[in-house]
């Protein structure tokens, strides 16, 4: 290290530092910047996510295993070779589970061939959640960039499988098609997702808040909601009739 103040970081010049732990892609191998080391601390393989970088960047390369290729190959067949390319972004197998990334323009066609096709029959729609990567789902943070997330849990009772599909958006264009046409499970589910992520969820029958007032202003699980000094006020509070209070169209 140098000691007139100047910028050496610690470490470089020993023995053990490789080029390799450095950030890349948006990942950091090891805790400390060091390999070939002989390093104990038990976290030489831990790969981190940097600030500011990509949400599992990489796709898993096939064969997937079990039974995660036979319902990959069933739904490329079901949908189409060219469907599929242009609606599965990439495909993450992660702790025994798999991911689909989806394009929203063609969410609507996968979960018809899912549920629908014989081969594959994801009968249940059991959850519908969203999640807001505003400071870890790109290399820069930057206007129009996909930070809300929703996920849909898929069950097959028929093969007894569970497999995940996640589509991202971006705050300024947060709009998905509804599934609830496909899924009716999924109503209250994505009325959630509106009222804390505010992604619109185009074609739900009524699209209403289920959690906080009619006329609350923001999305509280957003990560640039302002944690306290929100001014709220109960005393005398009325609560209108339900016909009169919303307009379900």
């Amino acid at each position: 290290m140098s000691n007139d103040g100047g910028s050496v970081v610690p470490g470089r010049e020993e023995a053990g530092y490789d080029a390799s732990t450095a950030p890349a892609g948006g990942f950091r191998k090891g805790a400390f910047g060091v390999s070939g080391s002989g390093d104990t601390s038990g976290f030489g393989g831990l790969v981190r996510v940097e600030p500011g970088g990509a949400v599992a960047l990489h796709s898993t390369d096939r064969p997937y295993g079990g039974w995660f290729d036979e319902v990959t190959d069933a739904l490329i067949e079901a949908v189409g070779e060219g469907t599929y390319a242009a609606a599965v972004q990439r495909v993450l197998v992660d702790r025994g589970e798999i991911t689909y990334f989806v394009a929203r323009e063609h969410l609507l066609t996968l979960v018809r061939a899912l549920r629908d096709d014989e081969a594959l029959r994801f009968e249940l729609c059991s959850s519908v959640s969203g999640v807001d990567y505003l400071d870890s789902g790109g290399p820069a943070v930057a206007p129009g960039r996909p930070r809300l997330h929703v996920v849909y849990h898929l069950t097959s009772m028929t093969y007894r499988r569970r497999i995940r599909l996640e589509v991202a958006v971006s705050a300024e264009d947060p709009h998905v098609p509804s599934v609830t046409g496909v899924y009716p499970t999924a109503d209250w589910h994505e009325r959630e997702a509106y009222d804390m992520f505010g992604v619109v969820f185009d074609g739900h029958p009524a699209l209403t808040r289920i959690l906080m007032p009619d006329d609350w202003d923001g999305f509280p699980q957003r990560k640039d909601y302002p944690l306290g000094g929100i001014p709220v006020e109960y005393h005398d509070a009325t609560i209108p009739p339900p016909d009169t209070r919303r307009a379900y169209r």
